[in-house]
């Protein structure tokens, strides 16, 4: 199998979208450079079909790790209709969760298309990997690290809502960006990590749904071999990257990955360069 394969490709971009979507290093970065680096001219894995297939691996995946947060969560919602009123912790957080995912959905309905078109440049996708890694380092510094996730409050709940819209643009990182305004906010590394997955779920899923069309469109029913090794090789990895993520964080900070940025945004400018 060489490396213009499509399954070999697909599998490659299968792992990286799952490593990078909950890592906080940007997956949309990632799968722009990745072809970029390769010089991969390949229509089917840079075609939105099986962008779908990858988003709907990393869906699975984080609703696989949190499948009991979220069964408490939507049982908390249907309390909350039924009752009208809230009363549990849980029947707060699924509240606080819907309203801080209305940011990202207004930002993506009134600019998904501009960011598209306009941000896929691997030279602008250099200044939000770093900005965001300087971001990671100063908040590290000044961390508190004190406030349990039963502690958050509403707006708290909204910054990181707003800072998850700045995930629209390749090199931010959805994950990066929010675990960093939950630390920033003074809550404890596990619970601005576990609140940053819950809240990129509905994200995530609307991603894929909005999208799903393109798996069933006439002349893909060939090309879903490829689609099925991209969505479970996401799926995954991406499950494996949360569990990670999620112990890794509990002793340790962001500055790796914000180290990590750094040397790629270096790479970067250095492909440029030798490319001119």
């Amino acid at each position: 199998m060489n490396a213009s394969s499509p399954s070999l490709q697909a599998l490659f971009l299968g792992i990286l979208q799952g490593l990078t979507e909950f890592l906080p290093i940007s997956s949309s970065a990632h799968l722009i450079l990745a072809p970029w680096f390769f010089r991969w001219q390949n229509s089917l894995v840079d075609s939105l079909t099986f962008d779908v297939a990858l988003h709907a691996g990393t869906l699975v995946a984080v609703l696989w790790y949190f499948w009991k947060d979220w069964v408490d969560l939507t049982l908390g919602f249907f309390r909350i209709v039924t009752r009208r009123s809230i009363g549990s912790f849980q029947e707060k957080l699924i509240l606080y969760l819907v309203l801080a995912t209305i940011p990202a959905a207004i930002a993506g309905f009134l600019m998904q298309g501009m960011i598209e078109s306009s941000f896929r440049n691997p030279g602008l996708i250099v200044f939000p990997l770093t900005g965001v890694s300087f971001l990671m380092i100063f908040v590290e510094k000044r961390a508190r690290n004190s406030h349990p996730l039963d502690k958050i409050t509403l707006p708290d709940s909204l910054l990181i809502g707003f800072a998850q819209a700045l995930a629209l643009l390749p090199g931010v990182s959805r994950s990066g960006i929010t675990i960093t305004a939950g630390l920033f906010r003074g809550y404890q590394r596990e619970a601005a990590t576990r609140f940053s997955f819950l809240l990129s779920t509905p994200a995530i899923a609307g991603a894929a749904f909005l999208q799903l069309r393109h798996l069933f469109s006439p002349g893909t029913i060939t090309d879903w071999p490829v689609f099925a090794i991209g969505f479970f090789a996401s799926g995954i990895v991406g499950y494996l990257s949360i569990a990670f993520l999620m112990r890794y964080l509990r002793q340790h900070t962001l500055n790796l990955f914000a180290a990590y940025r750094l040397v790629l945004a270096a790479v970067i400018i250095f492909m440029i360069c030798w490319k001119a």
